[in-house]
């Protein structure tokens, strides 16, 4: 499987891209003094919390839609995502201050590298990826290659996960971040200049740092929050490096190993931690973690505050189509693609069902026609994922409307006059 080793100039993506520039031209004259967000700072940037969606290779898109928000003076508050969503969230985060661009950094990071590096299987698991890639009978190819099954079979995965793990630590390192206290040092930056539109009033700033990644704990079933939940797998949480947070957040289920963690903290101090999250068994000497997207692929209920009017809105972006035609299911690979979507679309869409006003915070970006393992992905395809991104942020920005959304947020979060509900059935 050859890697893509067509140059890339970043500069393709943005400035030099006519049809980017034409979007944002046309998009600064349509939004010029709209607002978005009641907090802002002294240079007059608005701030927004950012949920952003697990989506393969077609994370791209991402980079485009935050690329669009930062040309327009926004900034971010609460980053979390799930998957490719998290590390886009992670490198975010770790960029720079957070009143600079972040998506200029990534972009020039992501543009020219070999995708296919992080196949790190052996021959076998490259051939069958290649083939699943391009739709040709993997299914096959899998039945028929013996030590595919047994990769499966005795490490849980086709492909260790280092390659994409050494990664992610590289960037980092290239802001001097490799653990997990310095990764909050540098959310702490700007953090002081941040107000309530017309008022002095500071914005809260431990809302203002906080990150989410999300990870599925399969050893104890736990829904895995980091790094706020680090301290139930790490003794010491502050010293590990945040790659192994999204390392775990990406662990797509049988493509990569899953991500382990041993020697956990025990004790009566951890068993209470534990009880708090739901676990009422003793302390696992090990668990292994798997992709997020696996119960929760767009978590946009992550900062969510029932009963309150926000100050700041969170903002959602979703790779892929929204629930406006139904799945065609005439093959079996059509019934297993459909079934993996809905398992990990479901309480996501539940939420959105259940809080209408979240409607109007998220936004779809019609991915359709590329493939999530095009590790091979073409310069072409690249740079037309990321047009996608800042079309998408562009269509949003004109429609969404702070004021009518906080009016609506305020008849929603009015006190109900139905009497509770009994806490145990009736007798009647």
């Amino acid at each position: 499987m050859p890697g893509n080793r067509t140059t890339v100039n970043a500069r393709e993506f943005t400035t030099g891209n006519n049809r980017i520039r034409a979007i944002l031209a046309q998009l600064k004259e349509n939004i010029e003094g709209k607002e978005f967000s009641d907090v802002v700072d002294s240079q007059g940037l608005q701030y927004v919390d950012l949920v952003m969606e697990g989506s393969g290779l077609q994370g791209i898109v991402l980079l485009g839609y935050v690329y669009a928000l930062e040309e327009m003076g926004i900034r971010f508050l609460q980053l979390g995502g799930t998957s490719v969503g998290a590390m886009q969230a992670l490198l975010m985060a770790a960029a720079c201050h957070r009143s600079e661009k972040t998506s200029t950094w990534i972009l020039e990071e992501i543009a020219n590298f070999d995708f296919c590096q992080l196949i790190d299987g052996d021959s076998e698991a490259k051939d069958f990826l290649a083939s699943l890639a391009q739709n040709r009978n993997w299914y096959t190819q899998l039945l028929k290659t013996p030590q595919l099954l047994e990769s499966i079979r005795e490490d849980f995965g086709l492909n260790p996960g280092n390659a994409l793990h050494q990664w992610l630590k590289s960037l980092l390192a290239k802001k001097k971040i490799d653990s997990l206290k310095k990764l909050k040092e540098r959310r702490k930056e700007g953090v002081a200049d941040l107000h309530l539109r017309n008022s002095t009033r500071p914005y809260k700033k431990l809302k203002a740092e906080r990150l989410a990644f999300i990870a599925f704990e399969v050893t104890t079933q736990t829904k895995a929050v980091f790094p706020e939940m680090a301290d139930l797998y790490w003794a010491n949480p502050e010293e590990v490096n945040p790659a192994d947070f999204v390392r775990a957040s990406m662990s797509a289920p049988l493509f990569f190993e899953p991500f382990r963690v041993r020697q956990l903290p025990f004790g009566d101090k951890a068993l209470e931690r534990w009880r708090k999250v739901g676990y009422y068994g003793n302390v696992p000497d090990e668990v292994i973690m798997v992709d997020g997207s696996m119960m929760s692929a767009f978590p946009i209920d992550l900062f969510h505050e029932h009963g309150k009017v926000p100050v700041a809105p969170t903002f959602g972006v979703k790779p892929g189509v929204d629930r406006n035609s139904p799945q065609v299911i005439h093959k079996v690979t059509d019934f297993v693609s459909a079934l993996m979507g809905s398992t990990r679309q479901v309480h996501d869409f539940d939420f959105i069902l259940r809080h209408p006003d979240y409607r109007q915070l998220v936004q779809f970006l019609p991915t359709g026609g590329f493939n999530w393992l095009d590790f091979n992905m073409s310069k072409t395809d690249k740079i037309r994922l990321f047009e996608i991104g800042v079309q998408g942020a562009a269509d949003f920005l004109r429609a969404f409307n702070w004021k009518k959304y906080k009016q609506f947020r305020e008849t929603i979060a009015a006190p109900t006059s139905l009497p509770p509900l009994p806490l145990t059935p009736s007798s009647n």
